[in-house]
């Protein structure tokens, strides 16, 4: 499995043998990102608390796991929640344990809420805190032991480009704050690992991404219709994860830039990919 249209340097990059802990996982992009790395054959990790079918998304942390080993890779399932400080902790080092280290942390797990301050709830607001911000730092911080031990040590968070365009905050304080608490993660650690042979970086899509989350709202149909395969995501995570550390740290990567600079211009094979502020004005992923 390779990146579509890609070029022979991006082709024979490989995360055979690595090691992956990500959070989630158990469906839409990170289920995506963690089949392209087990197509390579890599080792992931994935802290979920999914052990039950949701009963309106597909995908457990098991569902999950039986898939990337049929795509070639190793599974760890770790039932936990990022929010828990003994999950992480539990994580980390079953992870070691498995595969004997850890060289890559994907900080994919987030929660949403686009409900405006007058009408979110205190609930609502400490949940994508904890999870979004809280959970990016803890996972981040409490494997940087082994991603120092790596040689080749990554951490890759799915948030935005900090965008201080008031129309985010504006329209979604309470989400907002939370996703930008993740790219703040990413900036300051970026700095703060630069001299470790660790690299930090962000990555956000350009388009809405047809997952199972985009078709259970309110016009999901249209909404998925219109948006991007995950496989986008997966590639440009990919592109990003090969790159030797230290090359790149401290980007706030869109899922097209990453893949332009690999030398890929056609998307269409990711579908129509309208951009998300005009396919719903009102929608920030």
């Amino acid at each position: 499995m390779s990146i579509p249209n890609s070029t022979p340097e991006t082709a024979s990059r490989s995360l055979a043998g690595r090691t992956i802990l990500m959070s989630g996982g158990s469906r839409g992009i990170g289920l995506a990102i963690a089949l392209r790395a087990a197509a390579d054959g890599a080792n992931i990790a994935m802290l979920a608390k999914t052990a039950e079918p949701h009963p309106k998304l597909e995908g457990t942390v098991y569902t999950a796991a039986e898939q990337l080993e049929a795509a070639g890779g190793k599974a760890l399932p770790i039932i936990g929640d990022v929010r828990r400080d003994e999950d992480v902790a539990r994580a980390v080092e079953s992870t070691i344990e498995q595969f004997g280290g850890i060289d890559i942390v994907l900080n994919n797990a987030s929660a949403i809420d686009l409900s405006g301050t007058d009408a979110v709830t205190m609930k609502s607001y400490d949940l994508m805190a904890d999870i979004n911000t809280r959970g990016t730092f803890m996972l981040s911080k409490f494997s940087l032991d082994a991603l120092r031990r790596s040689g080749n040590g990554h951490i890759l968070t799915l948030s935005p480009p900090l965008n201080l365009d008031p129309k985010w905050a504006g329209g979604y304080l309470a989400y907002t704050m939370a996703k930008y608490g993740m790219s703040l993660t990413t900036l300051g650690l970026a700095e703060e690992l630069k001299n470790d042979g660790v690299s930090v970086n962000s990555l956000w899509p350009v388009t809405g991404i047809n997952t199972a989350a985009i078709r259970n709202m309110p016009g999901g149909d249209k909404l998925a219709a219109a948006s991007r395969s995950a496989d986008i995501m997966a590639d440009a995570a990919h592109a990003i994860l090969t790159r030797p550390s230290g090359q790149s740290t401290g980007n706030f990567y869109t899922d097209e830039e990453v893949l332009r600079e690999e030398g890929i211009t056609d998307f269409s094979q990711y579908a129509p990919g309208i951009p998300a502020d005009k396919l719903m004005p009102d929608f920030f992923l």
